[in-house]
């Protein structure tokens, strides 16, 4: 499949500072790529390199073909960028907001209507049409900025934190709509510190610390690499005593005993191995369980090991 974002050694300067170092990744047409790492990690001067609103010191980047510096208002019109704050007009209507938009794009004039009518109702902003953005909120004015993006049908979106702050059904409706994107054909960038959300976004990730990829791969294959951050969990029909919850922790193949509420939260290598332990030691102590659960590494889990494997740069 061919690549919509190709970067290659893309480097940034900020005096002495290296925020970004050599990275080199592609991003497959139609994909949802999600840019994963702490605040300060490097996330949004990369994008901003991407979209040209900075230049890089070494390296370049081709999105569609087209070089982000020699081709850059190409680029431009051939892309979505939704910043982290909103940046709707707020003495706009929500209608006048997504038609402006589509004027400054060059639309034709029955097109314009049309896209309009057609992103107000994909983004649920009917009953808030001729309202001004001002009088919106955060999650309302979150949606039409993320309409607004697309109103010229980009082939390439880049979203920088699209959720951040959002209330949950706001939150819901605009990962529906990274969804519906995708299946039009559209490739989606991504940057966030949101572990859950890149989980269910995003087909494939990329970690960056200190201006460095650490990984580039899928959820799935990254939890591979934390293994050994399995956990069980079992609740018992009463509280351990201070011996009971040491033997537990003892007891072959834990590392580690966390108390969550009124479960006991085990981190673990090997499940079955716990299972095969965790049984005996219920009967020995006359235990009741109420439920016991298996998890597989979390996405929170690999970051850490990921992240805490880098070192601050000299």
């Amino acid at each position: 499949m061919a690549s919509s974002i190709e970067v290659r050694e893309l480097t940034k300067y900020y005096g002495s500072l290296l925020a970004v170092d050599h990275i080199s990744f592609e991003v497959e047409a139609g994909e949802v790529f999600g840019f994963l790492g702490p605040n300060g990690a490097g996330k949004t001067t990369t994008m901003r390199m991407l979209t040209n609103l900075t230049r890089p010191n070494e390296g370049s980047a081709t999105i569609l073909g087209m070089d982000t510096v020699r081709d850059s208002l190409a680029v431009k019109a051939a892309v979505g960028i939704v910043p982290e704050a909103s940046n709707v007009f707020f003495e706009l209507t929500t209608l006048a907001n997504l038609t402006f938009t589509g004027a400054l794009y060059g639309l034709p004039r029955k097109r314009i209507t049309q896209r309009a009518e057609e992103l107000i109702e994909l983004f649920d902003l009917v009953p808030h049409r001729d309202r001004k953005s001002m009088e919106l909120s955060l999650g309302l004015r979150r949606r039409l900025t993320i309409a607004m993006s697309i109103m010229h049908e980009p082939k390439v979106v880049f979203l920088d934190e699209p959720t951040s702050g959002l209330d949950v059904e706001s939150a819901r409706l605009i990962r529906d709509i990274v969804g519906a994107l995708r299946k039009n054909g559209v490739t989606v960038f991504i940057t966030t510190h949101n572990m859950e959300e890149a989980n269910q976004l995003c087909e494939r990730i990329a970690v960056i610390n200190h201006g460095r990829l650490v990984a580039v791969d899928t959820p799935e294959r990254l939890k591979q690499a934390a293994a050994e951050a399995q956990a069980v969990e079992v609740a018992f029909s009463r509280e351990l005593s201070g011996d009971e919850e040491e033997k537990l922790s003892k007891m072959a193949c834990v590392g580690e005993v966390r108390r969550l509420g009124d479960k006991y939260h085990l981190i673990v290598s090997d499940p079955p191995c716990v299972l095969r332990a965790l049984y005996p030691f219920i009967n020995e102590h006359g235990l009741e369980p109420i439920a016991i659960n298996t998890y597989g590494p979390s996405l929170e889990d690999v970051f850490v090991k990921l992240v805490g494997k880098e070192k601050e740069p000299a």
